[in-house]
């Protein structure tokens, strides 16, 4: 079965468990001749990694790569590069009570009626752990998009608290990732209390690309848009997707539609016309509450963990779509 893979001419297939020996990716496509070392994975890795602050869970893991394939001498020689993670603080006794008890709002009882047979570990390949092989992808996918390409999101919404201004420079130094400084001290205090009370909450996130190329996504059914919701919206804490003026355009009229082209939200026609690309996701609460939250270590909010992976897929897509164009032009 191919869903365990994603994308045409930039292909990954994504491998490994919660709770098993390693997480990895195998990347496909990458041509000959790009710069990739062990180091360029660590910033990302570090962004999404586990136990950054008292907002995500307390599990530990280096989340230290290796890099198997595909690069010799520093640069990739057109192969399939394999990167893999080793688990390195898995407890998979806090699970044992969960093996015959799906959780609510959790994919237990899917997995268990669709395969029969399920690592109830963590979830397996249903946990968010799964998402380190995504942005180890990314970084490479980044390598392949214009120098000038910058990628960035931020949560927007924590709960009921809205961020109401943008300052790029202080996503980074608050734990929620939040671009409004004053909304992300009201959002760590949230999440402080949700802790706390063994609860959880959920967020919007917008993701923001300067300077994309243009040209990027194909008639009919390869939308540049339909392929950043496909992506975005196969991580496993997302629950929507927008872009542009998103679901604000039911209530608007045409003609104030037209007159402003960040309503767009950088592409017509599923195509990118070269300005800047807006879109939003939901992301949902953490489904492990109550009893369940306090005997093991969780998410009171997932929403900072899960930006660099929005981030990764996001210039997954760019990226393949942009091989795919060249594929079309010529190099040019």
């Amino acid at each position: 079965m191919a869903s365990n893979s994603f994308g045409e001419l930039l292909r990954i297939t994504t491998f490994g468990e919660s709770h098993g020996p390693a997480l990895g990716v195998v990347i496909d496509g990458v041509p000959a001749g790009v710069a990739l070392a062990v180091e360029d994975f660590l910033p990302e890795l570090a962004r999404r990694r586990p136990g950054q602050s008292a907002a995500t869970t307390a599990r530990r893991e280096s989340d230290a790569p290796t890099l198997v394939s595909g690069v010799f001498e520093g640069r990739t020689t057109g192969m399939p590069i394999t990167v893999t993670v080793a688990n390195e603080d898995a407890r998979s006794g806090d699970y044992a009570a969960l093996k015959d008890a799906p959780r609510p709002g959790h994919a237990d009882a899917t997995y268990a009626s669709k395969y029969g047979h399920r690592d109830h570990r963590g979830g397996g390949r249903s946990s968010g752990r799964e998402t380190v092989a995504r942005v180890i992808a990314g970084v490479v996918a980044r390598k392949l998009l214009p120098a000038e390409t910058r990628i960035v999101a931020h949560a927007t919404r924590i709960g009921p608290i809205v961020a109401q201004t943008f300052d790029a420079a202080v996503i980074e130094r608050n734990a929620l990732r939040c671009a409004d400084p004053v909304a992300a001290k009201a959002m760590e205090e949230l999440v402080a209390t949700l802790k706390a009370e063994h609860d959880s909450t959920g967020g919007l996130v917008e993701i923001r690309v300067e300077q994309p190329p243009r040209d990027l996504g194909d008639p009919v059914f390869a939308k540049l848009k339909g392929k950043l919701a496909e992506a975005l919206l196969s991580i496993g804490a997302v629950t929507g997707f927008s872009y542009g003026a998103g679901f604000r355009t039911a209530e608007m009229r045409g003609s104030a539609y037209v007159a402003e082209p960040a309503n767009f939200g950088g592409m017509l026609g599923g195509i990118s016309t070269g300005e800047p690309l807006r879109m939003e996701v939901a992301i949902k609460p953490a489904s492990t509450v109550g009893a369940a939250a306090k005997a093991g270590r969780h998410d009171p909010c997932v929403v900072p963990r899960v930006i660099p992976v929005l981030e990764a897929m996001v210039a997954l897509v760019l990226a393949d779509r942009l091989l795919v164009q060249r594929s079309l032009r010529g190099a040019s």
